[in-house]
């Protein structure tokens, strides 16, 4: 009876007092909500960071059209609109570039296009001809993708209404024009970007990876457990989006701070000091990373773990957060520099305690990604290289080293 209460009478596969016939369809269904709510979290994030771009972009091509339409009389400025919007649609940093680029290839493909119109005429394979020819022209000039794509399509525009439509070109050019000078004015005086919020929404991403990944190995080796410096690794070496963002930024905020009177007078200082972190940040996470994998090889291998060996990394994983949070505030970073150094300390007192082959690289990886985060924070690279050597102090063989 109870056999048969268990299983079900029939023999059939036993059945939960919930309904729910196979508890790995709720796991599952556990999973897929979580899934679903956490896209869901990441499409709002990039919508609202992407919002701003969307009023500049609205913004940008109702004013082109007025001015093309109402100022310059203009019948039809469909263009100067588009021109404004592709501007703006180009990554932060390469705005002025994108509407030099619409001005080049326009021009090419206007000139192009009405010198063969004249000389071969109009017809299917004229309009390949001249397409064929603005392009190559366009690529001998300036090499661009974008002053392809412009020559490319002002070429067909020109090779196709010009027979139908009178005076095309001069109206393409003073599109182009218009719609980029007035994206560049949107982005400089009416809705500047802030570029320190630029960077810093850039950066953040970075550098909270590295910290992570910098205090997981720092538990890691305090616990002699070799497991969440392998998954430090991996995740690290994972950082071309974060990086890239990051330097897309760096171009950004230089940019907004050169176009915008409003922030002239940062290029110089938190925005200037932050532009130039990009690389040496790169630098230190390549650092870093090498300093995992052979914290890895370290406690893999079974070699001495000085107490003060974890605490250096853990210090230094400090110091990548403090850096980020001083320059968030636009803050002289000296408490991001003394926790460098701190850690530098550490591992100096871990060497001279006794390390290993794999341990003396970690010590001497610590030291370099020090010296690459003081050069971040505004230090020069002999500056940085001096201070490093003499927190780490005296360099002398390591007693009961083990190789």
């Amino acid at each position: 009876m109870v056999d048969a209460d268990r299983h079900g009478g029939d023999g059939t596969a036993p059945t939960r007092s919930d309904g729910t016939d196979h508890p790995g369809l709720a796991a599952t269904a556990v999973r897929l909500r979580g899934r679903a709510a956490g896209t869901l979290r990441d499409r709002l994030l990039r919508a609202r960071a992407i919002s701003g771009l969307a009023v500049q972009a609205g913004v940008a091509a109702a004013l082109s059209w007025l001015v093309v339409h109402e100022v310059l009389q203009i019948s039809q400025p469909v263009f100067a609109p588009i021109s404004a919007v592709s501007t703006l649609a180009a990554s932060v940093g390469q705005r002025l570039r994108r509407t030099v680029e619409l001005v080049i290839g326009v021009t090419v493909g206007v000139l192009i296009g009405d010198l063969l119109l004249v000389v071969i005429g109009t017809g299917w394979w004229q309009l390949a001809l001249i397409v064929v020819l603005a392009i190559l022209v366009a690529l001998f000039l300036a090499g661009s993708a974008a002053v392809v794509i412009q020559a490319g399509a002002t070429a067909v525009l020109i090779a196709t209404l010009s027979p139908s439509v009178r005076d095309l070109e001069i109206p393409r050019f003073v599109d182009a024009l218009v719609g980029g000078a007035v994206a560049l004015l949107v982005t400089a005086l009416l809705l500047p970007l802030n570029p320190l919020r630029v960077l810093n929404r850039a950066a953040r991403p970075a550098l909270d990876l590295l910290s992570k990944q910098l205090d997981a190995t720092a538990g890691a080796l305090a616990r002699h457990d070799a497991a969440p410096a392998r998954d430090a690794m991996v995740k690290l070496r994972q950082n071309k989006d974060e990086l890239k963002a990051l330097v897309e930024a760096t171009q950004g905020a230089r940019e907004a701070s050169t176009l915008s009177p409003m922030h002239w007078h940062e290029r110089h200082g938190p925005v200037g000091r932050y532009a130039q972190a990009a690389e040496p940040i790169d630098r230190a996470m390549r650092n870093s990373g090498t300093l995992i994998r052979r914290s890895v090889s370290l406690i893999e291998d079974g070699e001495p773990i000085p107490e003060a060996m974890p605490r250096a990394i853990t210090d230094l994983a400090e110091a990548v957060r403090l850096i980020k949070r001083q320059f968030a505030a636009g803050d002289e970073p000296k408490r991001a520099r003394d926790r460098a150094l701190r850690a530098v300390c550490a591992a100096g007192d871990a060497y001279r305690e006794g390390v290993g082959f794999s341990g003396a690289v970690v010590v001497a990886q610590v030291r370099t990604t020090v010296s690459d985060l003081l050069v971040a924070t505004g230090v020069t690279q002999e500056a940085a290289n001096r201070v490093v050597r003499r927190a780490f102090g005296e360099l002398r063989p390591p007693s009961g080293a083990r190789g």
